[in-house]
């Protein structure tokens, strides 16, 4: 009787494990289906008048999904290859600041996500970096008198070294 006792015990408590496993997947399904909600923004800085990527998911991503933000508006996202995408252009005209990007799924889940606008003023040209004759404060003269010097200093150490070898020769 002890052996009959012993795997009827066993069994129960395989019974039990399994169902506890099967409760803990099946009850478990709806929070990992939730985590797998997500936005995520390529730049998450960006100038403003500049685009940004966007890639989401949604769980399955069979679905479109819209986007919205006070920095450029309503976006709707395409299934692709399992994720969703989409890109936007942020106005030229917006205001520097960071913005909340909302996802919102077709069942209703949602997920955010922070988008930085900056406005920095592009320079309309290039600064002054020199360049020979270009370089602030330097003009025709100026490099002309160096480049004679130059030459004249080469001129004479080319005479001296040319003595030097002469005077050498005959010791």
């Amino acid at each position: 009787m002890g052996i009959r006792r012993l795997v009827s015990r066993t069994r129960t408590a395989l019974a039990v494990t399994v169902a506890t496993v099967c409760a803990v997947l099946l009850l478990g399904a709806p929070a990992a289906l939730a985590q797998t909600v997500r936005i995520e923004l390529n730049p998450p800085t960006v100038q403003a008048g500049n685009r940004v990527g966007i890639t989401a998911s949604c769980g399955d991503n069979l679905n479109q999904a819209r986007v919205e933000s006070d920095a450029f508006g309503q976006v709707v996202l395409q299934p692709e290859n399992g994720v969703l995408t989409g890109a936007v252009t942020v106005p030229g005209s917006k205001a520097p600041g960071t913005y909340n990007v909302r996802l919102t799924c077709a069942n209703g889940s949602t997920a955010d996500t922070n988008l930085n606008v900056i406005n920095q003023a592009r320079p309309t040209q290039g600064p002054a970096a020199g360049g020979g004759g270009t370089a602030g404060g330097l003009d025709g003269r100026t490099v002309l008198v160096g480049g004679l010097t130059t030459l004249a200093l080469g001129a004479g150490l080319a005479l001296m070294s040319a003595r030097r070898r002469r005077g050498g020769a005959r010791a």
